[in-house]
């Protein structure tokens, strides 16, 4: 401890403790997503549903994962000092860590700003690119849990408000380590339906089904991480009714995972190059996903 307080005491006086608390819920944060990874390795693909398994596809989702652990420890730490300083000095109180509602505030804070940015990394195209990988997969089971982005930018400030709320960074990355860990499990056909109280309130296997659906029926449906209950709020919810197809409406058509997680960052570029007007640009790029111009009308002949 007395290590990680020497190499902290770069930092101003006031984040040096939130980061000090924070570094062990960081390093949770990177071992559960280590951990998982391994033991995916070893999937059992003849106790999963028919259609429901591919080793090259589980092997692209693992090794997704392992880069994420590396590409993502960089932006975690930039949350981290970003946090601490937002919570010493923009913050207009500290609320207690040691007291239950700070736990009960923290995590459904981190769970309604998840279900936020889930619900915008589906309507505007460029945070799409970071997260489109993660629905690129044609099967569903534990290993597309692993199927992460690379480009952690939109994610971490999405939880700018809890610090600037005066909840600890600690206890944020508390909540976001209680949060990854629950989104695993839901991730598989293996369950069915759950009792219907479970059902109504907690995100289940069967609603994050429908999530990675590609049928029209089920498209930008069921975004909560947790808590179902945010769907059912503001009107993004959808039950499940028949098997999803699953992946991206437009396949990629490969296992290669830079292609996965970039080709939809060229695609942008390549529309945007070849638009001809600005506003045409501006909805390329921050239009929903499939977003194009309305035809301009040809002047008619006057003669």
């Amino acid at each position: 401890m007395d290590m990680i307080r020497s190499v902290l005491d770069f930092l101003p006086p006031p984040m040096r403790d939130p980061v000090f608390f924070a570094i062990p819920f960081f390093l949770v944060l990177l071992t559960v997503e280590w951990v998982a990874a391994r033991r995916l390795e070893h999937l059992e693909s003849d106790r999963a549903p028919a259609g429901a398994f591919n080793t090259r596809d589980a092997w692209a989702s693992i090794s997704m994962g392992l880069v994420s652990i590396l590409t993502t420890a960089g932006w975690k730490l930039l949350a981290l000092l970003g946090y601490a300083a937002i919570y010493a000095y923009l913050a207009p109180w500290h609320l207690p860590g040691n007291r239950w509602y700070t736990w009960v505030i923290a995590i459904i804070g981190v769970d309604l700003l998840f279900y936020a940015y889930h619900r915008v990394a589906h309507r505007v195209r460029l945070i799409w690119a970071t997260h489109q990988a993660h629905h690129s997969s044609e099967y569903y089971n534990f290993a597309t849990a692993l199927r992460q982005k690379w480009n952690n930018s939109g994610e971490i400030l999405a939880w700018i408000p809890l610090p600037l709320l005066g909840i600890p960074p600690w206890l944020v990355f508390a909540s976001f380590s209680v949060n990854l860990v629950y989104q695993f499990w839901v991730h598989t056909e293996r369950v069915g339906k759950l009792w219907r109280p479970i059902e109504f309130i907690f995100n289940t296997p069967s609603h994050h089904r429908v999530h990675h659906g590609r049928d029209q029926l089920y498209l930008d449906r069921n975004y909560g991480g947790i808590l179902i209950i945010w769907d059912r709020l503001f009107g993004t919810f959808q039950p499940e009714v028949f098997r999803p197809h699953y992946g991206l409406t437009k396949p990629v058509g490969t296992f290669n995972i830079w292609k996965l997680q970039t080709h939809e960052y060229v695609a942008i570029a390549r529309d945007v190059r070849r638009a001809g007007r600005l506003r045409d640009r501006v909805g390329y790029i921050f239009g929903p996903p499939g977003w194009q111009p309305a035809e301009v009308p040809v002047p008619q002949s006057l003669g």
